[in-house]
Parts: C-alpha cells; structure tokens; sequence
C-alpha cells in the first residue's frame, strides 16, 4: 500500500482517508486469512457432524470473500492500493496462525469461536473509530459485523448446552478452546 494518496473521495481530507484505508486494509488482511481459515476448517473437519459442519462453512468462506473483495474496492475507492498478497497479510497480522489440524467437528467449532472473536472485535474497533472519520466505511463495517455475528452465532449452537453456557467459555487460546469443546 502506497502512503501517498494521490485523490480521495470529495469531502474527506488526505488525512482521513489514510487513516480509512488503514482501517479498511486490516480488515481486509483479516477476512483473506478468515475464509482461509474457514476452508482449511471445511478441508479437515472430521466426526460425527461432519456433513453439517462441512456443509455450514463453505457459505461462510463464499461470504468472507465477498467482504474482501467489498473492503478492497472500498480501499481503491478512497484513492488507496488494496494490499492482497499472502506476504503482506503474514507480516501485518497481530494473531497467531489457526493451530488445529484434522480434528472433529467440535475442536474445530471450539477453535472458530475464539477465531470469530478476535474478528468481530476488532471491526468492533473500526465502527467505533469510523463514525467520525467515514459513515460510508463504517456502514459497510457495521453489515460485515452483522454478518460475522451471524455466522459466530452459527458456530456457537454447536457449542452451547440446553442452559446457555459455551463449553469454551474461559478458554483463552484456541487449543484450549478446541480442547473444552471435545470434552
């Protein structure tokens, strides 16, 4: 990404649409490594649930995808250079690679909820900042949040009993989490 932005959208300042491109280039590393993740999840999902796992993730690889293509073009819309190379995502990311391999529905279940998380945090993040900066950015923030939301819901019926609890609960890492789900 270049840091010099040769035009914005009319109405925001050099200064702002830097700090918007930023916002929307972290997302946008986060949601390539997510349906990354997703697919790698669908791939090595194994047990008793299989199909329904298998069968459940692959609208959300379809949908995240859909977000980084939303969040580049946003990123080219304000004058900046959407970034999507693996390089790139690997040396700006803050978290740690998804650590669990062919395993069952539940450890994977188990693992994605600590994954959705750390995602819908930090787009969490990006909406309270965007309000001032960009209501065009913070919309399409807040509709991917929706979304991912959604989608965390999803994982989590997996992982919750009839009383309302997640067997992750208290799970701090995703091989903690992958873990208490099995159990």
């Amino acid at each position: 990404m270049t840091s010099k932005l040769h035009y914005t959208v009319p109405g925001m300042s050099q200064t702002d649409a830097k700090r918007v491109v930023a916002l929307l280039q972290s997302r946008l590393h986060a949601c390539n490594d997510l349906h990354l993740t997703l697919k790698h999840v669908h791939w090595n999902v194994v047990g008793p649930h299989f199909i329904a796992v298998h069968e459940m993730i692959d609208p959300q690889v379809e949908a995240v995808r859909g977000f980084a293509d939303a969040l580049a073009e946003r990123i080219a819309t304000l004058g900046g250079s959407p970034v999507g190379t693996p390089g790139a995502l690997v040396k700006a990311r803050d978290w740690d690679e998804y650590s669990i391999g062919r395993a069952t529905t539940q450890e994977h279940l188990g693992a994605l909820d600590l994954v959705y998380q750390g995602v819908i945090g930090s787009y969490r993040e990006g909406i309270k900042e965007l309000g001032e900066l960009d209501p065009v950015t913070e919309d399409v923030f807040i509709g991917q949040t929706e979304q991912l939301e959604l989608f965390h819901w999803f994982v989590r019926a997996h992982l919750e009993d009839k009383g309302g609890h997640l067997s992750t609960e208290g799970a701090d890492t995703e091989a903690d989490a992958a873990a208490a789900a099995a159990k």
